[in-house]
C-alpha cells in the first residue's frame, strides 16, 4: 500500500517586504510578496527524502490562503510534491490558528493521509502550534519539532534536539510530525521540476466541500484577535562615543545607563 504523506505549507508575506496591518488589523498581504514559508520548505525536503525511501509513496502538499497561496504550492511541487490541494474561501478571511487547524485536519481526512509533515512553525506568525492542534483533531499521535525523521514500516521515528539533551521519539502511523530548520538543507528546484509542476494537479476546495460553517472561521470565529498595532518608530541616530583616553569609561556608563550592564 503506497505510503500516503500530507505535508501541510503556507503562503507567508515576504519578511524582507514592508509588512503592516490592513484596516481590520489582519495582515495586509496585498501591498507585499508572497512565497512559501521558508521553515514549510523544510518539511517538503523531509517528506521528499521519507518517500524515496518508501517502495511506494504520493506526497500531497496542503494549503488554506487566497488565490495568491497557489505560489506556495506550486513551489512545492517544483521540488518534487506529487499533487497540491488547495483551500480557498472568502469566509476563511482573518481566521486563528485555532479555525485553521480545523481547516486543515478536515482537509487531510478528505485527502486521506498516513503521515503528516508540518514546519516548526509559519515565519509570520511563528506560533508553532498548528502540528499539535491538528494531531488532536484527527486523533493521532504527534511527534513535533524533529531535527531527525524517517519511516519504518508502520512507525515514525525522529530526534529531538534539546538545550542539554536529544530524545529518540517514535509513533504508530497515523501520525503528524513537525520538522525544525535543523533537519536539512531544502533542495532547490530544477528547472525540469519547475516545468513538471505546471502539470501536476492542484484540488480546489472550500468550506462547503469541507462541511464547515463559515461562523466557525474567520474573524468572527476566531478566538484570538489583534486588538491594536502601531507602526514601528522610525530608528533614530545613535550614539557617537569619541575615544579621548574616555572612550572605555564612556561606552561603560552608556551601557549601564542603558542597563545592559
Amino acid at each position: 500500500m503506497s505510503l500516503r504523506i500530507v505535508v501541510c505549507v503556507k503562503y507567508v508575506p515576504d519578511a524582507t517586504g514592508d509588512r503592516h496591518f490592513a484596516d481590520d488589523l489582519t495582515v495586509d498581504r496585498d501591498d507585499v510578496d508572497g512565497l512559501l514559508s521558508e521553515l514549510d520548505e523544510y518539511a517538503v525536503e523531509q517528506a521528499l527524502q521519507i518517500a524515496a525511501e518508501a517502495d511506494d509513496a504520493e506526497i500531497t502538499v496542503l494549503t488554506v490562503g487566497p488565490e495568491d497561496a497557489k505560489d506556495a504550492l506550486r513551489k512545492a511541487l517544483s521540488m518534487g510534491a506529487d499533487k497540491a490541494v488547495h483551500v480557498e474561501d472568502d469566509a476563511l478571511h482573518g481566521t486563528d490558528a485555532l479555525g485553521t487547524s480545523l481547516v486543515l485536519a478536515k482537509a487531510i481526512e478528505k485527502t486521506g493521509y498516513d503521515l503528516v509533515v508540518c514546519g516548526m512553525a509559519s515565519t509570520d506568525g511563528t506560533m508553532g502550534v498548528l502540528p499539535a492542534m491538528i494531531a488532536e483533531r484527527l486523533g493521532v499521535p504527534q511527534v513535533t519539532l524533529l531535527s531527525e525523521v524517517s519511516v519504518d514500516g508502520g512507525t515514525v521515528k525522529g530526534r529531538r534536539d534539546g538545550d542539554a539533551a536529544s530524545e529518540q521519539l517514535e509513533a504508530s502511523l497515523p501520525a503528524v510530525v513537525s520538522v525544525t530548520d535543523q533537519s536539512g538543507e531544502a533542495r532547490y528546484p530544477s528547472f525540469k521540476g519547475i516545468m513538471a509542476a505546471k502539470k501536476k494537479p492542484v484540488e480546489a476546495l472550500d468550506l462547503e466541500d469541507l462541511e464547515i460553517d463559515a461562523e466557525a472561521v474567520g474573524l468572527a470565529g476566531s478566538w484570538t484577535a489583534v486588538e491594536s498595532a502601531a507602526q514601528r518608530p522610525a530608528r533614530t541616530a545613535g550614539t557617537i562615543v569619541k575615544d579621548e583616553g574616555e572612550g572605555g569609561k564612556q561606552l561603560a556608563e552608556f551601557l549601564a545607563g542603558q542597563k545592559f550592564v
